[in-house]
């Protein structure tokens, strides 16, 4: 029992958890009345969804030791895209949203498939050319919009936006079923398998007969999607484009990817431990925000967390060779 309970306190995941647990209890003991509320709650949740959704699709792409700077722009410019999709079709019918919801998607993939195609394809390193469609998708978006959001979205999307399960927030849910069943394919699922085998050692994984390049454009196309889909969340969260709002994502997504345990330098990653980094810049704020704390100071300590999985991570991976 003792060496199973060694075993699992020294995994990376356990480090994060007990970590985001403490900061929890510490919150809690300072603010108790305002903090641990059922309220307060599922403001967490809400902030926490979106950013998840996106930080799945970085835990395929980072397991493989790549990396995509590009995801919060693909989120506004797919955001941007479905609202005026909507627009055009009109009213506040299903058929209006469905439009929207395809459009974004597309949209997403779209951007994910020219990245994965540079990558695989081209042989373009992944940070030149998610650093290109950062600034490309962004720079689109303002084209498209004119720099201003786009407020047009239907009602019942922004009421299913803001709306409980059992008292959990909708949003909430939907990333919590994407990121379970994104840690099955991980886990569970040929393709999961030569995610981890490429990130290990890529000419390896080419020898034993897996299509990296194929398999590369697909994670990448994938992570496409998911930023698409959570353009789609946030038009439903907050019922404008919010353009300015999302640029910060994809330094957000990887930090909770890389916090949660998934190693920078690939073939290592667990989907739980993304659900938990994702949490913990989210608490963080918030509990910044109660104590009155100046919200910058938060940025310090994500860094500092960040700093410091990667620090474990690094020896972890030296006693592996040792």
């Amino acid at each position: 029992m003792n060496s199973r309970l060694s075993t699992w306190l020294a995994k990376p995941t356990t480090t994060m958890l007990l970590i985001l647990a403490a900061i929890i209890a510490m919150f809690a003991f300072l603010s108790p009345t305002t903090f641990f509320t059922v309220s307060n709650a599922q403001g967490i949740f809400s902030n926490t969804a979106i950013l998840l959704v996106v930080a799945v699709g970085a835990t395929f792409i980072i397991i493989t030791s790549g990396i995509d700077l590009s995801v919060g722009s693909v989120l506004v410019f797919s955001s941007v895209v479905g609202a005026q999709a909507m627009a055009a079709v009109g009213g506040d019918s299903l058929g209006a949203i469905l439009v929207g919801l395809l459009a974004t998607l597309v949209s997403g993939g779209a951007w994910g498939l020219l990245n994965g195609v540079l990558i695989a394809r081209a042989k373009v390193p992944p940070f030149v050319t998610t650093l290109g469609t950062l600034g490309a998708a962004y720079g689109l978006a303002l084209v498209i919009s004119g720099g201003v959001d786009v407020r047009s979205v239907p009602g019942p999307l922004v009421q299913f936006g803001n709306g409980r399960w059992l008292g959990v927030p909708v949003i909430a849910v939907i990333a919590a079923v994407i990121a379970t069943l994104a840690g099955l394919v991980l886990a569970t699922t040929v393709f999961g398998r030569r995610t981890y085998a490429i990130g290990s050692n890529e000419e390896s994984a080419r020898r034993a007969g897996i299509r990296v390049e194929r398999h590369l454009m697909s994670i990448y196309t994938l992570a496409g999607v998911l930023a698409g889909l959570g353009g789609f969340l946030s038009l439903a969260r907050f019922g404008t484009t919010t353009i300015a709002g999302n640029t910060n994502l994809n330094l957000q997504a990887i930090t909770a990817v890389v916090i949660g345990g998934t190693s920078l330098f690939g073939g290592i990653g667990w989907m739980a431990g993304t659900a938990i980094g994702a949490f913990i810049p989210v608490v963080l704020a918030n509990g910044f925000i109660i104590q009155g704390v100046v919200p910058y100071w938060q940025y310090v300590a994500v860094g500092s967390v960040l700093v410091a999985a990667v620090l474990l991570d690094q020896r972890r991976r030296r006693r592996q060779l040792s």
